[in-house]
């Protein structure tokens, strides 16, 4: 499976010093997955459950479905194992068999996209205590 471009430069001299590698953010947005074996569909699936965005799943019937991935459950084998998703401008859930799926697109913005852990606690705490926040 090829895997989307990350985008992120090395750090060099003393930034590497001073820095510790965190989790690697992938840009998923726009990326389609090539589901050519088992572990390639199980890979894919689970990186759309963690997208913050709508993705579009194409069934082995040709249907599509473009929705946000809310849940899936892994079986041990693929007609085990179910994704659920809320399609887009529906109150309903769909389940789709991993079997049964033939194609994945990240095709929804990522809602979430370059935003970090330390920008949601400065938020927040501005947002419980907004005078403390001008002083720190």
């Amino acid at each position: 499976m090829s895997e989307p471009d990350n985008h992120s430069p090395a750090p060099s001299g003393a930034d590497s010093l001073e820095h510790s590698p965190g989790p690697e953010q992938q840009n998923l947005e726009g990326w389609i997955s090539e589901l050519a074996s088992e572990k390639e569909i199980r890979q894919a699936l689970e990186m759309a459950f963690d997208y913050r965005g709508d993705v579009t799943i194409t069934r082995k019937s040709g249907d599509r479905l473009e929705g946000y991935v809310f849940d899936r459950r892994s079986g041990s084998t693929l007609a085990d194992s179910f994704v659920r998703i809320l399609p887009a401008g529906s109150g309903e859930t769909v389940s789709i068999s991993y079997a049964d799926v033939a194609g994945l697109a990240f095709t929804g913005r990522d809602t979430a996209a370059g935003k970090s852990w330390e920008a949601w606690v400065k938020k927040y705490k501005e947002k419980r205590h907004p005078s403390s926040s001008t002083s720190e």
